[in-house]
């Protein structure tokens, strides 16, 4: 990383929340850490869910766990990477708007810690090392992998031409749902495509809570998004959400025939969601970010579920 020298002095980032890159990592690293979001690793584990979702039950279906532990860390490893590669793309084209928003204007490039091209280099050292994962797979989920760049290079100019930026949002973040299929199949079926539109409406939902933090920016300098789009009626377009991911994850699992582990875990995983609706006031920021970061729990108590489903069924082959 010498090679990618930083314009000015490190500054304090306004937000900083004492994490381990403001603590611990070398101070010359610190703006590249920030905007691959290593300092705040929520999208990169809520990127990472869907990956292990389809993994766990991929594994289930075959009744093998001999490769589950390997693909499950690889998927560990490129959803961080790639989650940073695009968070950096991210910033790249935002980095006009952030400096308009409160919560974003102390990023690396709006704040001139690091240039545009600087950020630009950064990211593509990240998504070498994702292509460095990426080639552990079979040709079929190369391809599958490769895909994905179409809708994460599309995603940041979404919210300029549309109120449902989230979508395609869901579209990238779910796309392990295929991705686990592939590994494991070298192949798409249905059960993929429906855990995958389970997925989608699920990271619908929790982006809507964390865009309430933007909501009043947002709207004076011109970003759309669902939390504008469903204001007051928030509650009520999360309930639709979250009670079709529910649906739609659970017809996979119906289509995969699996057992009553995994029907357990889905519904700890329904009973989280709810909780977040019935908790959630949208004028509370603090509380948006909490519930949102929450998402996490709510998919590794899916995740547990659908492991334990497969480790039940490779006992009973």
């Amino acid at each position: 990383m010498t090679g990618l020298p930083i314009t000015g002095a490190t500054a304090p980032v306004a937000d900083s929340t004492g994490n381990w890159v403001d603590s611990h990592a070398p101070e010359w690293s610190r703006p590249y850490l920030r905007l691959a979001r290593f300092d705040r690793p929520i999208g990169s584990w809520l990127l990472l869910m869907p990956c292990w979702w389809a993994a766990a039950l991929a594994a289930g279906i075959a009744r093998d766990l001999s490769q589950l532990p390997l693909v499950c860390a690889l998927f560990f490893i490129g959803a961080f990477v790639m989650r940073g590669a695009g968070c950096t793309w991210n910033d790249i084209t935002d980095r006009d708007l952030d400096g308009k928003v409160e919560r974003t204007r102390s990023r690396p490039i709006p704040s001139g810690q690091v240039t545009a091209k600087q950020a630009a280099a950064f990211m593509v050292m990240l998504c070498l090392i994702g292509l460095a994962v990426l080639i552990q797979f079979n040709a079929f989920a190369i391809a599958t992998g490769i895909a994905s760049l179409i809708i994460v290079a599309a995603y940041p100019f979404m919210k300029r031409i549309t109120y449902w930026p989230q979508i395609v949002l869901g579209l990238a973040f779910s796309w392990g749902a295929l991705m686990g299929f592939a590994v494991t199949f070298a192949r798409l079926d249905l059960v993929p495509f429906v855990l995958y539109a389970g997925s989608i409406a699920w990271v619908v939902g929790y982006d809507t809570i964390y865009a309430h933090q933007d909501a009043e920016d947002d709207l004076l300098v011109g970003i759309k998004s669902t939390a504008l789009l469903f204001g007051a009626k928030t509650k009520t377009a999360l309930s639709v959400l979250y009670a079709l991911a529910v649906t739609l994850i659970g017809t996979a699992l119906w289509l995969a025939h699996s057992g009553w582990i995994a029907w357990i875990g889905l519904a700890v995983f329904a009973a989280h969601l709810a909780s977040q609706i019935v908790r959630l006031d949208i004028s509370n920021s603090p509380l948006c970010l909490k519930l949102f970061k929450s998402n996490r729990d709510a998919g590794l108590l899916l995740f547990i579920g659908l492991v334990g489903d497969a480790v039940a069924r490779t006992m009973m082959a």
